[in-house]
């Protein structure tokens, strides 16, 4: 037997379902259902053999470098829990050509690079690649695969049949590895910048892994909570002109007649005395204190009959319209209203 040569006809579970990349790399349990004794594949990862050993459990069924796609779904197969034991997780039906991988999820830079950053590096120049595993499986780092444990999985997206973590969560498990300030600092601002995903949830996962300490991803979540909060304001100003709304002032600061300051707001139109403002609270542990305050200021505009809509820089990305049809309707029941109380509008 030879690496150009087939396994064993006889075999019960015929590998033709898989893709070229699964026929090379595949794990001991695969191998044992096809006939391949123990001895068999010793004798073929001999030294200067045909195959060769990549990870435990794992080989390489070609004596050569393997590809970046060869270590992914290695390191997938040896996370990855089987469904019964010596038995692989079988693909599923909608899916014939993919192995399916239980419990086992690629991500931090790896998973970066697969969502498309370019501010991460090639899969073949990184050393490790990390996966998420349920927190109790008994598995530990070894070769090119470092393990990360998780108390729940997040849900995976899949890439080219790879399964990947969102880019929140991989982004917390990348800068948990990263002690260059500008290289945090360039995928957190990818993040925002290319439409991945919202600081807050962002900020969300880099709070839960405990990462807010550290002093170089403080400047750096600074850094991308202006980024997003810049991207928010240009979407809110398109959506005043593409649907047709009044001119509002912006970004003012309102105060009673010489009384107190009542809070700054992103849009204002007086006439009708409606009033938006972007939600871009990070949530940090000040949370339930800084939505507190968004509350009493909300309640003491209200009461001065000034409506507050609130609007997120996600609602803002994905529902553009919706989001003026909300302020539009706000707009319109001013007439139904009573008369606001007179505040003075001032530049902020």
């Amino acid at each position: 037997m030879n690496h150009n040569t087939p396994l064993p006809p006889a075999s019960p579970r015929p590998l033709r379902h898989l893709a070229e990349v699964h026929r090379r790399v595949v794990t001991t349990a695969v191998l044992r259902s096809h006939g391949v004794s123990s001895a068999e594949i010793s004798e073929q990862c001999r030294p200067g053999g045909p195959w060769q050993q990549f990870l435990p459990g794992v080989f390489l069924l070609h004596p050569g470098p393997p590809t970046s796609e060869e270590r992914l779904h290695a390191v997938l197969m040896y996370a990855s829990r089987e469904s019964a034991p010596g038995v692989p997780s079988q693909p599923r039906a909608d899916e014939p050509h993919r192995p399916v991988y239980a419990e086992a999820v690629i991500t931090g830079l790896a998973a970066l690079t697969l969502h498309g950053f370019t501010s991460a590096p090639p899969l073949l120049s990184l050393d490790k690649i990390d996966v998420l595993v349920p927190r109790l499986r008994r598995l530990r780092s070894t070769g090119c695969a470092r393990i990360v444990r998780t108390a729940a999985l997040p849900t995976p997206q899949q890439v080219t049949g790879v399964p990947i973590a969102p880019v929140p969560r991989a982004l917390a498990d990348a800068v948990s590895e990263l002690s260059d300030a500008g290289a945090v600092r360039r995928l957190l601002t990818e993040a925002v910048r290319s439409g991945h995903c919202e600081p807050a949830s962002v900020v969300r996962e880099l709070n839960n892994s405990k990462l807010l300490s550290r002093p170089h991803v403080v400047d750096a979540v600074d850094s991308l909570l202006a980024e997003g909060r810049a991207i928010a304001e240009d979407r809110l100003y398109r959506m005043v002109q593409e649907y047709g709304l009044p001119d509002p002032v912006w970004n003012v600061d309102l105060r009673l007649p010489g009384g107190p300051h009542l809070g700054g707001l992103d849009a204002y139109w007086p006439e009708q005395a409606v009033a938006v403002e972007l939600d871009t609270r990070a949530p940090r542990q000040d949370e339930d204190a800084l939505w507190s305050e968004y509350a009493r200021k909300r309640e003491h505009l209200e009461r001065l009959g000034i409506t507050v809509v609130y609007i997120t820089p996600k609602k803002l990305r994905d529902s553009l319209e919706q989001q003026a049809a909300v302020v539009r309707t706000a707009l319109m029941a001013s007439g139904d209203r009573d008369p606001a109380a007179y505040v003075v509008v001032l530049p902020r």
